[in-house]
């Protein structure tokens, strides 16, 4: 189309390079078309048809030496500059740039992703380890743990480069480096194994409650108790999730506001500091405190320190007097940051040191470090006591959302001492987060809320090793090529369907021992090498099973409301669960977007809204009531 426009000077090499760079173009084209048809062979435990993929891959792999020869030639003859007309010159410094961009990303790509063990991870043959020397074994999976926890350490640093390098931080890497080599290096699963495997358990788990009787749902009906308070923390935790709401600052004030919210903090942004403004202890604060001032509706003088530190194991928190519970409010922030995310990786088990008789004291480590960082910061800061100073009659209530509602309940029964009257109210907590004894100590004075499917919950180790299991054997029981399920499961997830049209073969009940097809998945000497069907997974010993926190109040969704979100708004049955109702991961398009603050808040007002307009709602299944 423009070969008249290279009669310029260099316009020969231009047009030399643009050739040869169709030509390389084409050539991987049909490189990648070839690895694509292969990959679309056989099963995901059917590699036999696919066997050609590895020469393919290193064909792709040698066509990176003439790619990047290319793009560094004109690179070069770029700097040196184009004469010609200023269409062919953008062409060719956007063809040059754009070569670039994917060389980077394939790189990054190949860096995280690839994983130098290979084939040292294989499962051993069918006749098992036993032939072999125990001792032997035992230091060749030591040795292929460790090699295994330091390829996740530098993948996680490398990804994290920007965290920072204090012994805090090298401590959360090496946890988290752990606990993915633990969960990820037994298994021969790609990424898009398991997203094939979630879709099938998706479809599998609707098939099963649409065949389910309705007296096959297990119930645990609360006591009469419990029910006549359930109206009152409802109320209690629609007002207190506004402060742990206000905790986020205004990234989440801008989202659930996108066209005014700007407008009304932004003057909070710019203007100089007030005097007003300086009564308020804290750091950080920046944009943040217009943001808070309107969601929680206080004014200034109400806040006795908001605090927007953030590295690994400290988390920022506010601490507000709320007049109209006559309470002193303690809100901690959930995750926002990749110090936050550190902190929830940071799974290992820990014991808390307590001023209570409750044995067995076991928790989630890093959020017992977050919860100990605010504990340390309140009382020896004297942050409480210039709260109670001020309001010695109010009593102290802690909030946080997801993160923040397990950091939340691990401070409050740290406070349970020297403030016996402590509440706590935790927003989607995380379920992996107290050992059995101190679940049942918090029963008294938490009250947990849980929306929907929200997979936190749901999350710990234990649940996540039951899930593997699971995505192993649907997967061993598929009978068809791994595109056609990730297409299915796309129509599924957009337009629906019937969940009974799955392709696998489940047709002869449970089986109490993996197939052969599981056994190619799976690297012996794993948890989830033995088990059975329908018990969780016994995790390692330090992972043992954690519990949600106190009574758990659980908003489900009744019906639907479509698939989209232009829908009419949901309806919700209201009840007191028990914690066993969360033992297992549910797979769902709302199994994320449930966990969101906002979802959250939106629930919470439409189901209190309409339960004070229909104070005389008829009770359905003895503990839910249904509200519109």
């Amino acid at each position: 189309m423009h070969r008249g426009k290279l009669d310029c000077p260099g316009g020969v090499l231009l047009s030399s390079y643009l050739i040869v760079l169709i030509i390389l173009l084409a050539v991987i084209i049909c490189t990648v078309s070839a690895i694509v048809c292969v990959s679309m062979k056989g099963t995901i435990c059917n590699p036999g048809p696919r066997k050609s993929m590895s020469k393919l891959l290193y064909v792709r792999l040698a066509l990176f030496l003439p790619e990047m020869v290319w793009a560094s030639l004109g690179a070069a003859w770029i700097e040196d500059g184009v004469q010609c007309d200023r269409t062919v010159g953008n062409g060719i410094i956007a063809t040059v740039a754009v070569s670039w961009i994917i060389i980077a990303s394939t790189v990054v790509t190949i860096v995280i992703v690839f994983d130098p063990l290979g084939g040292k991870m294989a499962p051993y043959p069918p006749a098992g380890p036993h032939h072999l020397d125990s001792c032997e074994s035992s230091q060749l999976l030591n040795g292929l743990k460790t090699a295994a926890t330091s390829v996740w350490e530098t993948r996680i640093k490398f990804l994290c480069c920007c965290v920072g390098k204090d012994d805090r931080t090298r401590v959360a890497f090496s946890s988290t480096a752990e606990l993915f080599s633990t969960y990820f290096s037994d298994t021969d699963l790609v990424p898009s194994d398991i997203a094939a495997g979630l879709a099938l358990l998706h479809q599998q788990q609707d098939s099963i409650r649409n065949n389910q009787e309705p007296d096959e749902v297990v119930s645990h009906s609360p006591g009469p108790s419990q029910e006549a308070d359930l109206d009152a923390e409802l109320e209690n935790c629609h007002h207190y999730m506004q402060f742990a709401a206000a905790a986020y600052g205004w990234p989440l004030y801008i989202y659930r506001n996108p066209f005014t919210g700007l407008c009304r903090i932004g003057g909070d942004c710019f203007r100089s500091r007030t005097t007003d403004y300086d009564l308020v202890g804290g750091d950080q604060l920046n944009c943040h405190f217009g943001s808070i001032l309107q969601t929680t509706g206080l004014q200034y003088r109400d806040f006795i320190h908001v605090s927007f530190h953030d590295k690994v194991y400290e988390l920022p928190f506010l601490v507000a007097l709320d007049h109209r519970k006559e309470s002193v409010v303690v809100a901690v922030r959930g995750t926002m940051s990749l110090q936050d995310i550190l902190t929830d990786l940071s799974a290992e088990s820990e014991p808390v040191d307590l001023e209570c008789e409750v044995q067995d004291c076991w928790a989630h480590k890093g959020i017992s470090q977050a919860a100990r960082y605010v504990y340390r910061r309140l009382i020896n800061d004297g942050i409480l006591s210039q709260a109670f100073s001020i309001a010695p009659e109010y009593r102290l209530v802690i909030v946080g959302h997801s993160l923040g509602a397990g950091a939340a309940a691990l401070l409050t029964i740290m406070l349970r001492s020297p403030y016996p009257r402590v509440r706590c109210y935790a927003f989607s907590p995380p379920r992996g987060l107290l050992s059995k004894s101190l679940y049942e100590y918090s029963k008294t004075f938490i009250v947990s809320l849980v929306l929907g499917k929200d997979v936190i919950p749901r999350l710990s180790v234990t649940n996540l090793e039951d899930l593997k299991r699971r995505i192993l054997r649907v997967i061993a029981h598929c009978n068809k090529p791994k595109y056609k399920i990730l297409l299915r499961a796309c129509w599924y997830e957009l337009f629906g369907g019937h969940p009974e049209d799955l392709p696998t073969e489940l047709d002869g009940g449970d089986l109490t021992q993996p197939l052969l097809g599981e056994r190619s998945l799976l690297a012996h000497g794993s948890p989830a090498y033995s088990f059975s069907s329908d018990s969780p997974l016994e995790s390692p010993t330090k992972y043992p099973p954690l519990y949600p926190p106190g009574r758990i109040i659980h908003l489900e969704e009744v019906g639907t409301s479509g698939r989209f979100s232009c829908y009419p708004a949901a309806r919700y049955s209201v009840k007191w669960s028990h914690e066993s109702e969360f033992s297992k991961i549910l797979i769902g398009p709302k199994m994320l977007t449930d966990h969101m603050p906002d979802i959250l808040m939106r629930a919470l007002d439409s189901v209190v809204s309409d339960r004070a307009a229909c104070v005389s709602c008829p009770t359905q299944g003895g503990s839910s009531v249904e509200v519109a």
